[in-house]
């Protein structure tokens, strides 16, 4: 018995290797967030990584076969965000593999709800410890770990084009999202439009379906 607590008391008390994978798209204004959380928390490992080249050789061999198909277009901007999310997760994966690391998303049940997030993108990862949090407990959890104030206050944004917010994109406030998570009355505009987006990407919270 002593020796089975002696090596629990050993596994407890290892030290986890913990890497920061920074993955801007080119010039990204707001890369330094990502550092002042490393600072923050003295994360020793990190990684930048700009996925500048990656995604735009895939657009132009997207928009070649545009072409192909007789319709010449440049891609929209949500499709490229796609592309970055989705870049950004191949690189994640292949740094894990070679690092034997598990990838840790930050999903939660606000975005959940109306499926923000990017299928096979930022949300393939490995373990969501923050997928039954809302939004404001999220923020409200930031706080509590010294999360630096620049950040608690940014408007939330995926990042995926210029200007680009969560809550201009979805039309709700986070506010509202996290209110109706609780349990609590919101604007039926605001209700309606949040179960719509529920219905709309339920392919994205369930299983690849089969015959």
């Amino acid at each position: 018995m002593q020796k089975a607590t002696d090596e629990l008391t050993q596994e407890n008390n290892q030290e986890y290797k913990t890497l920061g994978v920074f993955q801007p798209y080119g010039e990204q204004s707001d890369i330094d967030h990502s550092y002042a959380v490393a600072k923050a928390y003295d994360l020793k490992h990190v990684v930048e990584t700009n996925i500048e080249d990656a995604v735009n050789e895939i657009a132009l061999e997207v928009e070649q076969g545009f072409k192909s198909l007789g319709s010449p277009r440049h891609m929209t901007h949500q499709g490229k965000g796609n592309v970055k999310a989705r870049t950004r997760m191949v690189m994640q994966y292949a740094l894990s593999f070679e690092e034997n690391l598990l990838v840790v998303g930050t999903d939660h049940a606000s975005e959940a709800i109306t499926g923000f997030y990017t299928k096979w993108g930022d949300g393939a990862v490995d373990i969501t410890p923050l997928s039954t949090l809302n939004k404001r407990q999220v923020r409200q959890l930031a706080a509590y770990l010294n999360v630096p104030q620049a950040i608690l206050d940014k408007a939330p944004s995926a990042g995926l084009w210029e200007g680009q917010t969560d809550e201009d994109e979805l039309g709700i406030s986070y506010e509202a999202n996290s209110d109706y998570l609780e349990g609590k009355q919101i604007d039926p505009a605001a209700q309606e439009r949040l179960e719509a987006f529920y219905t709309r990407t339920h392919h994205k919270r369930n299983a690849i379906p089969g015959i």
